[in-house]
This record gives C-alpha cells, sequence and structure tokens, in this order.
C-alpha cells in the first residue's frame, strides 16, 4: 500500500514540476505539489474570474447570505464550490502560517476574534486569493512579497497582499523560502 501510495505522488510530483502555473504556486509556503496542481486544474484560466471574491464565492469559501429588509445576516460557508480544494487550501494554509508572518498575524488575529473555525477558514481564503493573484499576473511567491511591499508604501494595499505594518518602522517582511527580505 505504501508503495503504492509512494508511486502516486511521484506521479502527482512530476506533473505539477510540468505545469509552470503549478509550479509558481508551489514557491509560495505551505502549497506543495497536490495544493498547486488542483488549484490550478480547478481553476482553469484565472483570467475568467473578475476578482478574489468572485473566485473566493467559486470555490465556496463566502458565507451564505439571507437578507431582508436592510438587515444583512452571513450565514456559514455556502459550500457550493469544490470540497477537494476547500480542504487542500485549509490544510495547505496550516503549513504556510507557519512559515509566512503575514499570513501568521492574520491568522492570529483572526483566531482570537472569530474562533478557530472560522480564522482557518478566513486565512485559507486569503491564501487562495494570493494563489489567485500569482496565477493572474504569472508571478512566484518572491515577486508577489515585492509588489504588495510596493503597495504598502504607496498607500494602496489590498486584499490577499502582504502587510507588513506591524513591528519596527522601516522593517518590512516577507518569506522567501528559509531567508527573510528585509527593506
Amino acid at each position: 500500500m505504501d508503495e503504492q501510495i509512494g508511486k502516486l505522488d511521484e506521479r502527482v510530483r512530476d506533473q505539477a514540476w510540468q505545469r509552470p502555473g503549478a509550479k509558481r504556486l508551489m514557491t509560495h509556503p505551505g502549497v506543495g505539489p497536490v495544493t498547486a496542481l488542483a488549484t490550478e486544474v480547478f481553476w482553469g484560466d484565472p483570467a475568467r474570474f473578475a476578482d478574489g471574491k468572485a473566485l473566493a464565492s467559486y470555490v465556496g469559501m463566502i458565507p451564505s447570505e439571507h437578507s431582508s429588509g436592510g438587515r444583512q445576516r452571513l450565514g456559514g460557508l455556502s459550500k457550493q464550490g469544490n470540497p477537494l480544494l476547500r480542504f487542500l487550501w485549509c490544510e495547505a494554509v496550516m503549513h504556510a502560517v507557519r512559515q509566512d508572518p503575514d499570513l501568521q498575524r492574520f491568522y492570529r488575529r483572526k483566531l482570537q476574534q472569530k474562533g478557530l473555525g472560522k480564522a482557518r477558514i478566513a486565512t485559507a481564503r486569503k491564501l487562495g486569493i494570493r494563489l489567485y493573484i500569482m496565477l493572474r499576473d504569472q508571478i512566484d511567491y518572491q515577486e508577489f512579497c515585492r509588489r504588495g511591499l510596493m503597495r504598502q508604501k504607496s498607500g494602496v494595499a489590498r486584499a490577499g497582499m502582504p502587510d507588513s505594518t506591524h513591528g519596527p518602522p522601516g522593517l518590512k517582511r516577507c518569506l522567501v523560502g528559509n531567508t527573510e527580505l528585509m527593506k
């Protein structure tokens, strides 16, 4: 059984390395060959999504909504998307928060505000939006972080982009592999 699993893992790894989009996604901390390959295959062309919110809706990572009379009530996840992709993102994000200081800060803040389950889903959604940006713009994680820092300096930071506004002034962090870029 272990031998069969090993062979399948190797086939998935080979397929991921042959696809430029999956290879690009694997540069993000926490994203391995299975998550990268599944993300690229299930999405298809990222240009078909207007923005990260449309993508999150497609995957089923947004709350359901019950509105009436000007009052908006948000419920649980809509779960209308791909359950495998949601599972893989939730697993990947738990590895990513250990390696990416910005995701870790976001996760800890949501953990205090909302609890374990909602924090995990919110951070997985943020990871998904990051992966969407990387595929849409055809950039790797290092370039993603560089652009995030540029947006912060210009004052137009957006959801999904790295947030390094906390900490000592002038210190901007973005994890690349096992090293940090300091700017």
